[in-house]
Protein backbone atom coordinates (compact mmCIF):
# COMPACT_ATOMS: atom_id res chain seq x y z
CA UNK A 1 0.00 0.00 0.00
CA UNK A 2 0.97 3.45 -1.00
CA UNK A 3 0.16 6.69 0.21
CA UNK A 4 -0.57 9.29 -2.09
CA UNK A 5 -0.39 12.92 -2.03
CA UNK A 6 -1.93 15.12 -4.74
CA UNK A 7 -3.67 18.77 -5.36
CA UNK A 8 -7.21 18.50 -6.54
CA UNK A 9 -7.85 21.56 -8.67
CA UNK A 10 -11.13 22.93 -7.47
CA UNK A 11 -13.37 25.32 -9.38
CA UNK A 12 -15.81 26.01 -6.29
CA UNK A 13 -12.55 26.96 -3.86
CA UNK A 14 -10.81 28.76 -6.45
CA UNK A 15 -7.57 26.94 -6.11
CA UNK A 16 -5.63 23.70 -5.40
CA UNK A 17 -6.94 21.66 -2.49
CA UNK A 18 -4.19 19.27 -0.49
CA UNK A 19 -5.42 15.58 -0.60
CA UNK A 20 -3.60 12.67 1.31
CA UNK A 21 -4.96 9.08 0.60
CA UNK A 22 -4.55 5.80 1.85
CA UNK A 23 -5.35 2.35 1.18
CA UNK A 24 -5.95 0.33 -1.99
CA UNK A 25 -9.31 -1.27 -1.73
CA UNK A 26 -12.21 -1.47 0.50
CA UNK A 27 -15.24 1.58 0.77
CA UNK A 28 -14.11 5.15 0.92
CA UNK A 29 -13.47 7.37 3.82
CA UNK A 30 -13.61 10.99 4.23
CA UNK A 31 -11.03 12.53 6.85
CA UNK A 32 -12.59 15.71 7.90
CA UNK A 33 -9.85 17.72 10.04
CA UNK A 34 -9.98 19.63 13.19
CA UNK A 35 -9.63 23.50 13.62
CA UNK A 36 -5.54 22.71 12.20
CA UNK A 37 -7.38 22.42 8.78
CA UNK A 38 -4.35 20.31 7.57
CA UNK A 39 -4.48 17.56 5.17
CA UNK A 40 -1.62 15.53 6.71
CA UNK A 41 -3.34 15.82 10.46
CA UNK A 42 -3.80 12.21 10.90
CA UNK A 43 -0.52 11.17 9.64
CA UNK A 44 1.26 13.82 11.72
CA UNK A 45 -0.88 12.54 14.66
CA UNK A 46 -0.56 8.95 14.15
CA UNK A 47 -4.26 8.23 13.15
CA UNK A 48 -2.91 6.62 9.79
CA UNK A 49 -0.14 4.21 11.23
CA UNK A 50 -2.98 2.96 14.43
CA UNK A 51 -4.69 2.16 11.46
CA UNK A 52 -2.51 0.66 9.08
CA UNK A 53 -3.53 -3.04 9.50
CA UNK A 54 -7.00 -2.16 8.07
CA UNK A 55 -5.52 -0.41 5.65
CA UNK A 56 -3.18 -2.94 4.33
CA UNK A 57 -5.89 -5.79 4.76
CA UNK A 58 -8.32 -3.54 2.27
CA UNK A 59 -10.90 -2.87 4.72
CA UNK A 60 -10.77 1.25 3.76
CA UNK A 61 -9.15 3.85 2.37
CA UNK A 62 -8.92 7.03 3.38
CA UNK A 63 -9.19 10.49 1.97
CA UNK A 64 -7.87 13.45 4.34
CA UNK A 65 -8.87 16.98 2.21
CA UNK A 66 -7.04 20.41 4.13
CA UNK A 67 -10.30 22.17 5.15
CA UNK A 68 -10.78 26.18 5.06
CA UNK A 69 -12.01 26.03 8.18
CA UNK A 70 -10.27 28.90 9.56
CA UNK A 71 -12.01 31.04 7.36
CA UNK A 72 -15.46 29.80 7.59
CA UNK A 73 -14.66 29.16 11.23
CA UNK A 74 -12.06 30.26 14.05
CA UNK A 75 -10.22 33.31 12.51
CA UNK A 76 -13.67 35.27 12.82
CA UNK A 77 -12.84 37.69 10.19
CA UNK A 78 -14.74 38.79 7.51
CA UNK A 79 -18.65 38.96 7.75
CA UNK A 80 -20.88 36.14 9.05
CA UNK A 81 -22.43 35.88 5.18
CA UNK A 82 -18.59 36.05 3.73
CA UNK A 83 -17.45 33.49 6.30
CA UNK A 84 -20.55 31.32 5.52
CA UNK A 85 -19.96 31.97 1.63
CA UNK A 86 -16.32 30.40 2.23
CA UNK A 87 -17.95 27.12 3.68
CA UNK A 88 -20.37 26.78 1.05
CA UNK A 89 -17.48 26.84 -1.44
CA UNK A 90 -15.66 23.88 0.17
CA UNK A 91 -19.01 21.81 0.90
CA UNK A 92 -19.30 21.93 -3.03
CA UNK A 93 -15.64 21.03 -3.38
CA UNK A 94 -16.35 17.91 -1.50
CA UNK A 95 -19.70 16.97 -3.16
CA UNK A 96 -18.77 17.71 -6.37
CA UNK A 97 -14.94 17.80 -7.28
CA UNK A 98 -13.36 15.57 -4.40
CA UNK A 99 -16.15 13.05 -4.70
CA UNK A 100 -15.52 12.88 -8.65
CA UNK A 101 -12.34 12.19 -7.52
CA UNK A 102 -12.83 9.49 -5.31
CA UNK A 103 -15.30 7.35 -7.88
CA UNK A 104 -12.87 7.65 -10.29
CA UNK A 105 -10.23 6.11 -7.83
CA UNK A 106 -12.50 3.68 -6.73
CA UNK A 107 -13.39 2.99 -9.66
CA UNK A 108 -17.47 3.65 -8.79
CA UNK A 109 -19.66 5.43 -10.63
CA UNK A 110 -21.38 7.04 -7.20
CA UNK A 111 -19.50 5.36 -4.07
CA UNK A 112 -21.44 6.05 -1.11
CA UNK A 113 -18.70 7.74 1.51
CA UNK A 114 -18.49 7.93 4.90
CA UNK A 115 -17.09 10.68 6.90
CA UNK A 116 -15.04 10.81 10.22
CA UNK A 117 -13.60 13.53 12.06
CA UNK A 118 -12.77 14.44 15.47
CA UNK A 119 -12.92 18.16 17.59
CA UNK A 120 -14.46 20.54 14.82
CA UNK A 121 -14.20 17.57 11.85
CA UNK A 122 -16.78 16.16 13.85
CA UNK A 123 -19.05 18.70 12.82
CA UNK A 124 -18.06 18.55 9.54
CA UNK A 125 -18.93 14.63 9.50
CA UNK A 126 -22.21 15.35 11.11
CA UNK A 127 -23.04 17.93 8.94
CA UNK A 128 -22.55 16.23 5.49
CA UNK A 129 -24.15 13.47 6.53
CA UNK A 130 -26.87 14.80 8.34
CA UNK A 131 -27.57 17.36 4.95
CA UNK A 132 -26.38 14.94 2.27
CA UNK A 133 -27.88 11.68 3.58
CA UNK A 134 -27.74 9.79 0.15
CA UNK A 135 -23.61 10.79 -0.25
CA UNK A 136 -22.82 9.81 3.57
CA UNK A 137 -24.20 7.13 5.26
CA UNK A 138 -22.44 7.58 7.88
CA UNK A 139 -20.60 9.55 10.05
CA UNK A 140 -18.06 8.59 12.73
CA UNK A 141 -17.72 11.90 15.50
CA UNK A 142 -15.42 12.09 17.80
CA UNK A 143 -15.75 15.20 20.54
CA UNK A 144 -17.44 17.43 18.33
CA UNK A 145 -19.85 20.76 18.79
CA UNK A 146 -22.92 20.85 17.11
CA UNK A 147 -23.84 24.42 18.24
CA UNK A 148 -22.15 26.85 15.71
CA UNK A 149 -23.29 29.73 17.38
CA UNK A 150 -21.06 29.43 19.69
CA UNK A 151 -18.30 29.60 17.18
CA UNK A 152 -19.90 33.04 15.99
CA UNK A 153 -20.23 34.76 19.05
CA UNK A 154 -23.52 34.08 18.85
CA UNK A 155 -24.38 35.43 15.65
CA UNK A 156 -27.34 33.98 13.28
CA UNK A 157 -28.23 34.21 9.71
CA UNK A 158 -30.31 31.62 7.17
CA UNK A 159 -26.83 30.43 6.19
CA UNK A 160 -25.67 29.67 9.65
CA UNK A 161 -28.72 28.12 10.20
CA UNK A 162 -28.26 25.06 7.60
CA UNK A 163 -24.57 24.53 8.83
CA UNK A 164 -25.86 24.15 12.37
CA UNK A 165 -27.22 20.72 13.48
CA UNK A 166 -28.59 21.76 16.74
CA UNK A 167 -30.88 24.24 15.03
CA UNK A 168 -31.81 22.66 12.01
CA UNK A 169 -32.20 19.27 12.54
CA UNK A 170 -35.26 19.22 15.19
CA UNK A 171 -37.00 21.24 12.72
CA UNK A 172 -36.49 18.63 9.98
CA UNK A 173 -40.09 16.75 8.74
CA UNK A 174 -41.56 15.38 5.85
CA UNK A 175 -39.57 14.29 3.02
CA UNK A 176 -36.39 16.00 4.34
CA UNK A 177 -36.34 13.77 7.59
CA UNK A 178 -37.53 10.47 5.88
CA UNK A 179 -34.51 10.45 3.35
CA UNK A 180 -32.16 11.22 6.70
CA UNK A 181 -33.55 8.45 8.70
CA UNK A 182 -33.18 5.99 5.66
CA UNK A 183 -29.80 7.10 4.22
CA UNK A 184 -27.86 7.83 7.01
CA UNK A 185 -26.43 6.74 10.58
CA UNK A 186 -24.15 8.82 13.25
CA UNK A 187 -21.99 7.33 15.67
CA UNK A 188 -21.65 10.41 18.28
CA UNK A 189 -18.60 9.88 20.74
CA UNK A 190 -17.24 12.14 23.58
CA UNK A 191 -15.77 11.82 27.23
CA UNK A 192 -16.22 13.52 30.07
CA UNK A 193 -12.67 14.49 31.14
CA UNK A 194 -10.48 17.15 30.16
CA UNK A 195 -11.30 19.90 27.99
CA UNK A 196 -14.05 18.37 26.69
CA UNK A 197 -16.34 21.23 28.14
CA UNK A 198 -18.86 22.21 25.45
CA UNK A 199 -18.54 19.01 23.37
CA UNK A 200 -20.10 16.48 26.11
CA UNK A 201 -23.14 18.48 26.25
CA UNK A 202 -23.31 19.36 22.63
CA UNK A 203 -22.82 15.81 21.92
CA UNK A 204 -25.76 14.24 24.01
CA UNK A 205 -27.72 17.47 22.94
CA UNK A 206 -27.88 16.23 19.11
CA UNK A 207 -27.61 12.86 20.70
CA UNK A 208 -31.04 13.20 21.99
CA UNK A 209 -32.60 15.33 19.31
CA UNK A 210 -31.66 12.50 16.88
CA UNK A 211 -33.30 9.96 19.05
CA UNK A 212 -36.50 11.96 19.05
CA UNK A 213 -36.72 12.21 15.11
CA UNK A 214 -35.94 8.32 14.76
CA UNK A 215 -32.21 9.34 13.11
CA UNK A 216 -30.06 6.28 13.71
CA UNK A 217 -27.50 6.80 16.34
CA UNK A 218 -25.43 5.45 18.67
CA UNK A 219 -23.70 7.71 21.30
CA UNK A 220 -21.07 6.58 23.40
CA UNK A 221 -19.92 8.56 26.67
CA UNK A 222 -16.35 7.58 27.63
CA UNK A 223 -15.07 8.40 31.27
CA UNK A 224 -13.68 10.91 33.19
CA UNK A 225 -10.23 10.36 32.28
CA UNK A 226 -11.02 10.12 28.04
CA UNK A 227 -9.68 13.64 27.12
CA UNK A 228 -9.91 16.14 24.39
CA UNK A 229 -7.04 14.84 22.59
CA UNK A 230 -5.07 13.05 19.96
CA UNK A 231 -4.44 9.45 22.31
CA UNK A 232 -8.21 9.28 22.66
CA UNK A 233 -9.25 9.98 19.40
CA UNK A 234 -6.81 6.87 18.08
CA UNK A 235 -8.40 4.24 20.67
CA UNK A 236 -11.76 5.75 19.17
CA UNK A 237 -11.49 6.07 16.29
CA UNK A 238 -9.55 1.99 16.30
CA UNK A 239 -12.39 0.82 17.96
CA UNK A 240 -15.18 2.00 15.73
CA UNK A 241 -13.10 1.26 12.49
CA UNK A 242 -12.95 -1.76 13.58
CA UNK A 243 -16.42 -2.56 14.27
CA UNK A 244 -17.77 -0.92 11.47
CA UNK A 245 -15.40 -2.06 8.90
CA UNK A 246 -14.11 -5.24 9.90
CA UNK A 247 -17.68 -6.52 11.89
Amino acid sequence: MSDRYMRIPSKSMGRSVHLWCYGHFGPPVVVFPSAAGFAHEWQQQGMIDMLRPLLHAGKLKLYCPESNVAQAWTKKEGTLEERMEHHSRYEQFILNELTAFIAEDCHLPDPPLQAIGCSLGAMYAANFALKYPKRFRRAICMSGRYLTTALTDGQDSSSLYFNNPLAYVPNLQGEALDMVRKNTQLTLICGKGAYEEGCIEETIALSRVLQRKGIPCHVDIWGKDSKHDWGWWKRQANMYMRHYFVG
